[in-house]
């Protein structure tokens, strides 16, 4: 697959521009189908969709895009891990999130207008992404309601949870923070007896999507260790009582 590429002068990171490999995943297709945008779609119209969409490969630290490029694809995450940030005015980058296999990306752009990426789209390993044509998407909801009102309830559960992660950045201890963080990782049913989590992202980047120095984030989750509430083996944690630590954070 011939990639073609440039980099950002601001931003010293090879950006995709175009790749030519037709989606061909047959474990990437099924998750594809369950996610809430591709679930309602008729076979005829999924087709036409991967007709026109290809599967692109990044580099660890590969740029899929850059904040502000005219935004003519949204993306779903086949493998691999990628976060999405943002340069603040000084030139520092703040983590937003970050996607793994199953996720889907920069769909927001379907209703855009203009539509341009607002962030940065960095991968943290070797990936692969399907990349999507946004106006071949527009063509099926404009043809099929049932198709619009599909992505807008993905839209609003989407921004349910935006809000849900606000609420946690406006804790104003960042010890808070963290713990909130924490907790959100556990799967539902091991919120009561507790689990192992693992961080989605380097723990320097975790710090920065809470919003707290590195040094901050290692003094608080060596603190958490110190008195028992996590054990700590590289990225993954080991919560053995959510509810005392939900109650400390109180």
């Amino acid at each position: 697959m011939a990639l073609a590429q440039t980099t950002d002068k601001r931003y010293e990171k090879p950006v995709l521009l175009a790749a030519n490999k037709p989606f061909e995943e047959e474990s990437g297709l099924a998750a594809l189908q369950d996610h809430p945008l591709f679930a309602s779609l008729e076979k005829k119209d999924l087709d036409y969709i991967l007709q026109h969409s290809r599967q692109v490969r990044l580099g660890h630290h590969q740029l899929l895009y850059r904040q502000d490029m005219p935004a003519h694809h949204f993306f779903f995450v086949i493998s691999g891990r990628l976060r999405l940030y943002r340069l603040d005015a000084s030139g520092v980058d703040r983590t937003l999130d970050s996607l793994q296999p199953g996720d889907c990306f920069a769909e927001v752009m379907i209703y855009a207008d203009p539509p341009r990426y607002a962030c940065y789209a960095e991968a943290l390993k070797n990936s692969e992404v399907l990349m999507i044509p946004v106006g071949v998407y527009q063509e099926l909801i404009d043809r099929e309601p049932k198709y619009a009102r599909a992505a807008l309830q993905h839209y609003a559960k989407r921004a349910v949870s935006r809000f849900h992660e606000l609420e946690i950045m406006t804790v104003q201890s960042a010890r808070d923070r963290l713990i909130r963080y924490l907790i959100d990782l556990l799967p539902e049913q091991a919120r009561q007896q507790g689990g192992e989590v693992e961080l989605p992202l380097p723990k320097c980047l975790v710090a920065s999507r809470l919003a707290m120095q590195p040094e901050t984030f290692s003094r608080i989750l060596a603190d958490l260790k110190g008195n028992g509430l996590v054990r700590v083996n590289r990225s993954k944690l080991f919560i053995s009582d959510p509810m005392r630590l939900i109650q400390i954070s109180q």
